[in-house]
């Protein structure tokens, strides 16, 4: 009989998402700009003449070992595992030997993989069930996004200042708007300003805000900690929610998760205050935003991911218009 893992949270993660695979990656890229077709033949060579050669972390590597250690908790009789973790990777199978043998030599629980030889990802992860996948690839991380197939981001480079993370517990921080919320209200900040932004949310209050790429993903985090021994509040899996938001606009969030019935151990309205400095302190094994002016100060010392937008959706076209009226008026001041 077929196994099924509707019940399981399937993390799917690239080679290099779990690895650091940045060397290879970049000889890759350079020779793909000379000739693609040699450029191949090099990345194979390089792969099997270092494949006895260990590999560094990649970034979600603190996040993939702590998932895995919560199948520990699993009941005794009970086949079905908590967390299952399926590495797909954009590699054939000749070159993506590496990293079954590292997953080897380091006795990680991964079972399930796929070398898919440069196709889209995103045409397997519902044949695996997976509910995250997380990738270096941008092309891979929008196309998922698009699909609307699961909760997709693009990982940042492994943190430079990383501190020992720990691996008993797993800690998810998650932006709101554009993230776990749709972009609705994100674009009414945008637009019409943030006293309009305000009102409005406090207004709708007891309004649910419609889902967003992150909903399912927290809903099913939810149904983990429910599977876990013990009361929820000592649960290993600790979720965050960390958030620009603040008073009047808070309500609303709470709100919605309460409709959502899912528990969050905690939550930050920061109201315009760096994120970084309240990341640094929660230690999240990963962090999940769609603002690069969120995340790079964040991602030197946590690992983190960005949530790209949907190609449709109408934040593009604002963040494009909005660079271009920057280089028009950086070209008339070196004009004059």
């Amino acid at each position: 009989m077929p196994i099924e893992l509707n019940e399981t949270l399937v993390v799917g993660i690239s080679a290099t998402a779990l690895f650091d695979l940045s060397e290879s990656a970049e000889i890759f890229k350079q020779k793909s700009k000379l000739d693609p077709d040699s450029a191949i033949d090099e990345y194979r060579k390089h792969m099997l003449e270092r494949e006895d050669e260990p590999l560094e972390d990649g970034t979600g590597m603190s996040l993939v070992r702590s998932l895995l250690n919560l199948n520990d908790h699993l009941d005794k009789g009970d086949s079905t595992p908590i967390v299952e973790v399926v590495v797909i990777s954009r590699n054939s199978p000749e070159t993506g030997f590496r990293v079954l043998k590292e997953i080897r030599r380091r006795n990680l629980p991964i079972t399930r993989s796929a070398f898919i030889a440069g196709e889209k990802s995103s045409i397997y992860l519902d044949a695996f069930y997976v509910d995250l996948f997380l990738t270096t690839n941008e092309e891979d991380a929008q196309d998922v996004i698009d699909s609307k197939v699961c909760a997709s981001a693009l990982v940042k480079a492994p943190p430079k200042n990383a501190k020992p993370l720990d691996e008993q517990q797993v800690r998810f921080a998650f932006d709101a708007d554009a993230v776990l919320f749709n972009e609705t209200s994100e674009l009414v900040n945008q637009t019409e300003g943030l006293e309009k932004f305000w009102s409005n949310e406090d207004e709708n209050q007891d309004i649910p805000l419609p889902d967003g790429p992150y909903a399912n993903l927290l809903k099913k985090l939810s149904k983990v900690q429910e599977r876990l021994p013990g009361r929820i509040e000592y649960s290993p899996v600790k979720l965050a929610v960390m958030t620009a938001r603040n008073s009047p606009a808070e309500m609303r969030v709470i709100k919605t998760l309460r409709a959502w019935d899912v528990y969050i151990d905690q939550a930050f309205f920061l109201g315009g205050l760096q994120k970084s400095r309240f990341l640094k302190a929660f230690k999240p094994h990963i962090f999940f935003d769609d603002q690069d002016s969120h995340l790079d100060p964040a991602a030197i010392d946590i690992p983190c991911a960005k949530v790209l937008y949907p190609s449709n959706s109408p934040l593009n076209k604002l963040i494009e218009d909005r660079v271009n009226k920057s280089k028009e008026s950086k070209s008339k001041k070196e004009s004059v």
